[in-house]
Order: structure tokens, then C-alpha cells, then sequence
């Protein structure tokens, strides 16, 4: 009868393999809770999908202003692009140790995320300040207000990336790698890289595109 029903289920799938998998289901929480989480940053891409095209349209309404081409400083952007994706390689060797329940590199990795955001967030800031003292700040024409809801977009998004990687170490110094704080690393980490890949559109729509004039 047991190689029956094995044969009949060779995955599984009607059985309790995984104590955190709920009678009769077929998916542990740790997998529910990341196709969850991904339904949240498809929702986010949706509203940065939005943000572009509306870049898109009012990107030469300069309003006699300003164009991408006389703004861009390639070399800043380029500074910001290497943060962000350094970031997330360090990212990922923190999401390593946390599965391997190292606590040293996963302080350490995720210590390095955090100095490479701060970093990108003080260069991005530094670009909008000189922007605003050149007179070409959000309200000098629609091409302007486009970029610059797009950009502080992400960047606040960066900002809140942040300081949920500080709670989330916070959290494993006070209860260790417990699998409901492994499932929010998860989370973070998605989260994370989503940033990562935004940027690189932002930064070939927006930059490159527009130094080109």
C-alpha cells in the first residue's frame, strides 16, 4: 500500500513533508509568504510603470528650460548606479548567511547594503540640491516635475529600504534567525533587488537617454 501511494504521489504533495506546511496544503508558508510579497512589488512596478510613461510624455516639455542633456552629470549617476548594484550583491551574501545562520556576515553584509545606500541616497540628494540651485528645480517645467517625481520616487524607496534592513537586523540581535524573521529577510531581499532593477531603467530611460539629448 505505501509504495502504492508513493508511486500515485511520487512529489508528495498530499502529505505534511513540512512541519510549517498547513493540513492538506501543498506550499510551505515561507514560499506563501514570497509569492505574496511578490504580488506587492508587481503592484509597486505597476505605479513606477506609470511614473515612466508619464516621463516619457513631458520629456522634451522643457518649457523653454533646462534639457536632460544640459543637467546629467553621467559621472554622479554613474557613482549611484555602482552603489546600487554593489548593494545588491552584498544583499544577497547577507540573504547566504542568514540561511547558513551566520550572524557575523550577515552583519557584516548587510552593514555594507546599508553604507552603499547611503552613499547612493547622499549622491542622488547632492544632484537634486545643485538641480534646485541651477533654477531647475520640479516646478521649472513638466519635463523637471516628471523627473523629479520619478527619481524622489525611487529614492524614498531606497530610504524605506533602509530602514527596514536596520530593523531587520535589529530583529535577528534580539531572536535570532527564527523562521518568521528568515521569511521577512526574504522579503527584504526581493524588495531590495526590485529597487536595484528600477534603477537600471531609470538610469537608461531617464540619464543615458537624456544626455543624449
Amino acid at each position: 500500500m505505501t509504495s502504492i501511494s508513493a508511486s500515485a504521489d511520487p512529489h508528495h504533495l498530499g502529505h505534511r513533508s513540512d512541519p510549517h506546511t498547513p493540513e492538506g496544503g501543498i506550499a510551505s508558508k515561507r514560499i506563501i509568504v514570497g509569492y505574496g510579497f511578490w504580488i506587492f512589488l508587481l503592484s509597486d512596478i505597476i505605479m513606477f510603470s506609470a511614473f515612466f510613461a508619464s516621463y516619457a510624455v513631458l520629456a522634451g516639455e522643457t518649457a523653454g528650460g533646462p534639457a536632460g542633456h544640459e543637467l546629467f552629470d553621467l559621472r554622479n549617476v554613474a557613482a549611484e548606479t555602482a552603489c546600487l548594484l554593489a548593494s545588491s550583491f552584498t544583499c544577497g551574501l547577507a540573504s547566504i548567511a542568514a540561511g547558513g545562520r551566520s550572524r557575523f556576515w550577515f552583519y557584516a553584509a548587510m552593514s555594507v547594503t546599508c553604507l552603499f545606500g547611503l552613499v547612493f541616497l547622499f549622491l542622488e540628494a547632492t544632484e537634486f540640491v545643485h538641480l534646485v540651485a541651477r533654477g531647475a528645480g520640479p516646478a521649472r517645467s513638466a519635463f523637471l516635475s516628471a523627473f523629479f517625481t520619478l527619481a524622489g520616487c525611487h529614492g524614498l524607496h531606497v530610504s524605506a529600504g533602509i530602514l527596514w534592513l536596520l530593523t531587520m537586523m535589529a530583529q535577528v540581535f534580539a531572536k535570532g534567525f527564527r523562521a518568521d524573521i528568515l521569511r521577512r529577510i526574504l522579503c527584504f531581499s526581493l524588495f531590495w533587488h526590485a529597487l536595484d532593477i528600477i534603477w537600471v531603467a531609470l538610469f537608461t530611460v531617464v540619464y543615458l537617454m537624456g544626455a543624449a539629448g
